[in-house]
């Protein structure tokens, strides 16, 4: 799997959806992230067919909503259908919602027939990542949780390392929640010194701990800039500082107290 991708979360508009996807692989992203509930699929699989990239070439993931894990096996051969492919590089259960193991089990069968080449979740917390870890016959490939200087996920990331799940991380930049960071003077005195931006530095060091990004965006400059992130090294000293933002809370989505995090319409279905 890449280091960085394309996230397309709100990428449901047709238009958007087609043109990010197609600038993204212009400009080299192959780790293209969506899932069921983004409601783009259907462009997302579009868009791939329409690039002349060889399938081979992409890293897809999708994600299962949990209202869907009574029949995960027949959601996941719905995305299939409707991302136009035959199979998936990795598929995530969303949420730790619902009834997980009946879903993961059925993620497994599909990993033994072929239909998708790697199993894993989303936003589980470390004591959920253990129990579906030891208790089915294969461990999750990936752990995808909020992961960003503000909420960099240390404990979880943690146990991600000695379980042998690899730590995928979305809105690294906070979904527009933590944008006071970017003109932080010590962010932007650690940009200037590497000729980068303050999100790219913000990118490069998640990167360097092992950390996937995916961060979502429209616009072919900004896909261009989070892509160019590979030519400097944070020091340890540089490292350190950055680590010292965490307030250890996610921005966006915190599966622990979901009735504070969620809005109602977010639960229909």
């Amino acid at each position: 799997m890449p280091v960085l991708g394309l996230g397309t979360y709100e990428g449901a508009d047709k238009g958007v959806a087609l043109r990010s996807v197609r600038d993204a692989l212009e400009v080299g992203y192959r780790l293209i992230d969506t899932a069921q509930y983004y409601g783009n699929e259907q462009y997302i699989g579009q868009a791939l067919k329409d690039s002349g990239v060889a399938r081979e070439e992409i890293f897809l993931t999708s994600k299962i909503w949990f209202n869907r894990f009574e029949a995960c096996y027949e959601a996941v051969l719905e995305s299939l259908r409707t991302l136009q492919v035959d199979y998936l590089d990795l598929i995530l259960l969303h949420w730790p919602f619902g009834n997980t193991y009946k879903a993961y089990r059925d993620l497994e069968r599909l990993l033994e027939e072929g239909k998708v080449r790697s199993i894993g979740v989303s936003n589980f917390h470390a004591d959920r990542l253990i129990d579906i870890a030891r208790y089915n016959k294969v461990v999750p490939a990936v752990n995808q949780i909020e992961t960003n200087l503000l909420c960099q996920q240390r404990q979880c990331h943690e146990w991600m390392e000695r379980l042998g799940v690899r730590h995928e991380g979305y809105a690294p930049f906070g979904q527009g929640l933590a944008d006071d960071i970017y003109t932080d003077p010590c962010m932007q005195a650690i940009a200037e010194e590497h000729g980068k931006s303050t999100r790219q530095v913000a990118l490069r060091f998640l990167i360097q701990q092992g950390v996937t990004v995916i961060p979502k965006s429209a616009r072919r400059e900004r896909m261009e800039q989070n892509i160019d992130v590979f030519d400097f090294q944070l020091t340890e000293e540089e490292m350190q500082r950055l680590a010292a933002f965490d307030r250890r809370v996610p921005l966006t989505c915190d599966p622990a107290e979901p009735g504070a995090a969620w809005s109602s319409d977010q639960w229909k279905g």
